[in-house]
């Protein structure tokens, strides 16, 4: 493994470590899913030029375009819940409840 690939993939998992281990507000959970995300930019825009391949040239972008909409909903989710709760604290979250 070289250390560029376990640089990203550290990355990743450290993101996914901080997402089940330190998920207290909402905020911290969004900013370690946006963390993986961003990992999983860098290392596909990096594998794309080793196949020497335009066919998955595309495949960064895509998954960049989706990032984005992910952090728009997460951050309305985010201001939503603050407004109805009041914080956002996970534990104060019921999702039985309306």
């Amino acid at each position: 493994m070289t250390p560029v690939h376990f640089s990203f993939s550290s990355a990743f998992m450290l993101g996914l470590m901080g997402l089940t281990f330190h998920r207290t507000h909402l905020l911290s959970a969004l900013l370690c899913l946006e963390g993986m995300m961003l990992s999983l930019f860098i290392a596909l825009s990096l594998w794309s030029p080793q196949l020497e391949s335009t066919t998955y040239a595309t495949a960064p972008m895509l998954l960049l375009a989706f990032s984005a909409c992910e952090a728009g909903a997460g951050l309305a989710l985010l201001v939503a819940t603050t407004r109805t709760h009041g914080t956002d604290h996970l534990q104060n979250l019921n999702l039985l409840q309306c």
